[in-house]
């Protein structure tokens, strides 16, 4: 099983430190939760890895199968296995989704082999009814402009439909819970249980335990300060939940928290 192997990660934003040697492991098959405070970090993790050019990398490296990250354009980076599904997902308006999706699948397949002539279209809209279907989306939603219009609720489940088109290897899934209902959650969180198997490693990026009961972490790190201080299971999640971060602010500021 391939992995994600992020080490001493150091990344600025117009010379401002934000990232201060981060250290983690994703492995396929597994899901990890990055939990902390609000400016800790947990963001800029998630853009520095896919390749957003606000994000300066001033020491350390982030492996995949081997093969470093940062040089890598983000288009490489998504099609060596690599996605990110958005905080606030961008409209496109003119744009449908069944159009996006399927410039997408073929630009994987064409960077998978040149000689692709790309998806047959019968085989592309067999493919999309059946990922619809197990996401519970109704088929008219194909042909919305992408985002333009959608609710919360919507743009997350067509970040969901797009992990599922384009099947990664490794996801990170930025706040996904951010400006969702319970319902829009549950469905948003049991698309992404769908998609959950041995070939997947699912970096969760969320401020609140709530997700996390629907999507249930292997492993729950805590950012601070640029860092991670602290790794533990499910439960750990938990107990940030009954007693805060300030317990675990107290361990690092002492140099006991786990690094």
């Amino acid at each position: 099983m391939a992995e994600l192997q992020i080490k001493d990660l150091a990344v600025s934003i117009e010379g401002k430190p934000i990232l201060n040697g981060v250290n983690l492991v994703i492995p396929q098959g597994e899901v990890h939760a990055i939990m902390g405070p609000n400016g800790t970090g947990k963001s800029t993790l998630a853009y520095t890895l896919m390749g957003h050019p606000s994000y300066t990398v001033t020491g350390g490296e982030a492996f995949y199968k081997g093969i470093n990250l940062f040089d890598l354009t983000p288009a490489e980076r998504s099609h060596l296995g690599i996605f990110l599904a958005f905080q606030y997902p961008v409209s496109i308006p003119g744009v449908t989704v069944a159009n996006f999706l399927r410039t997408a699948v073929n630009a994987k397949r064409k960077a998978e082999n040149p000689e692709d002539k790309g998806i047959p279209i019968p085989e592309f809209r067999k493919v999309l009814k059946e990922k619809m279907e197990m996401l519970k989306m109704e088929s008219s939603f194909a042909g919305r402009y992408l985002n333009d219009g959608f609710s919360g609720g919507e743009k997350k489940r067509t970040e969901v439909l797009q992990m599922a088109m384009l099947k990664p290897e490794i996801a990170i899934l930025d706040e996904t819970d951010s400006g969702l209902d319970i319902d829009a959650l549950r469905i948003v969180s049991e698309g992404v249980n769908l998609l959950r198997g041995k070939d997947l490693g699912v970096m969760v990026i969320t401020h609140y335990q709530r997700l996390l009961n629907y999507i249930k972490p292997d492993v729950v790190h805590v950012m601070m300060s640029g860092r991670i201080v602290e790794s533990g299971g499910p439960d750990l999640a938990l107990h940030l939940e009954e007693h805060g971060y300030e317990w675990v602010r107290e361990k690092y500021e002492n140099g006991v928290a786990s690094l």
